[in-house]
């Protein structure tokens, strides 16, 4: 009952918005449906078992290329439970999950869109050992994926905000990680917000990580796209680029600790990063990232930023 007046509510509230129509098409409970028979056709191999478009877009690690390939081809494992996304307003779906490929733990975080019912685009960012191996950071077991319990708490009506504030806060979050002194830019977190990257739990309390100021290498989070907004978990997805030039060598946290950096070569991270709103702050921060070529692109990004030194 509750779910139900929930919805209720929520599409009442978008019902005069361009995305209305679409969301009239396919649901919440669709487009979960829908996320839930790609993670099944993917693993058998077997693009029969969901509802694609006769033509359908598809990249893998920001490649474009003929659907099905990559890992559609790989994948022999999937572990749970995976993390399913809807925005019913714009038709899109977001999952974050773990599998193998054969010996190969990976993680994945995929955006599908919807249209009529039919999936016509698929984006996968897929994240191994190999593909963070230089340098390494994170990377948790496939086979203990697992969720903060508050990422899969359902909100009340209102409690997320507008598109806009979402996007705010969430962009915040980026310009606080972009040449990172110490300072907390336009964004607020939960006392007790957590991030975990690459099915890892690395971070209890982003804001007290933030201002030791130890992301200074960070020279540019750029083309930072916003396309995914979840209203019934409060949760907007976002993809976007990390770049380190390798230039600066030695720097100093806020407490005066001397560090050395650990990008000593042009290196980018491209990732598909959640973000969990609750009270108007951040609460939950989930990425899944690759080691990319230096200033990728994606072929997503409509309005990427202009080329910079």
């Amino acid at each position: 009952m509750r779910l139900t007046a929930w919805i209720a509510v929520a599409f009442a509230g978008v019902a005069a918005l361009p995305g209305a129509a679409q969301a009239a098409q396919c649901d919440r409970s669709c487009l979960v449906a829908i996320g839930d028979q790609y993670r099944t056709a993917w693993l058998a191999h077997d693009p029969k078992k969901a509802p694609f478009a006769s033509k359908v877009r598809f990249t893998e690690n920001n490649v474009e290329m003929e659907f099905p390939d990559g890992t559609w081809d790989t994948i022999t494992k999937e572990y749970g439970p995976p993390l399913t996304l809807a925005d019913p307003q714009t038709g899109q779906v977001g999952i974050y999950t773990a599998f193998s490929q054969k010996d190969t733990g990976s993680f994945a975080a995929i955006r599908l869109k919807v249209v009529g019912g039919r999936i016509t685009e698929v984006e996968h960012i897929v994240n191994t050992l190999r593909t963070i191996s230089g340098p390494p950071v994170v990377h948790g077991d496939p086979a203990a994926f697992a969720h903060e319990p508050r990422i899969l708490e359902a909100s009340k009506p209102g409690e997320c905000g507008s598109r806009a504030e979402m996007t705010r806060l969430a962009d915040g979050y980026f310009q606080t990680l972009q040449n990172n002194t110490g300072e907390i830019r336009n964004v607020r977190f939960l006392p007790d917000a957590t991030r975990s990257e690459n099915g890892g739990k690395v971070i209890k309390d982003i804001e007290a990580d933030f201002k030791t100021g130890r992301y200074l290498v960070n020279e540019r989070v750029r083309d930072r796209d916003y396309f995914l907004f979840d209203p019934y978990l409060c949760i907007v997805m976002a993809r976007g680029f990390i770049d380190h030039k390798g230039v600066l060598d030695e720097y100093k946290q806020t407490d005066g600790t001397p560090v050395r950096a650990i990008y000593r070569e042009p290196h980018t991270w491209a990732f598909l990063e959640m973000f969990k709103m609750k009270g108007g702050a951040i609460a939950d921060v989930k990425a899944t990232f690759f080691g990319a070529p230096y200033y990728q692109r994606s072929p997503w990004t409509k309005h990427p930023d202009p080329v910079k030194r």
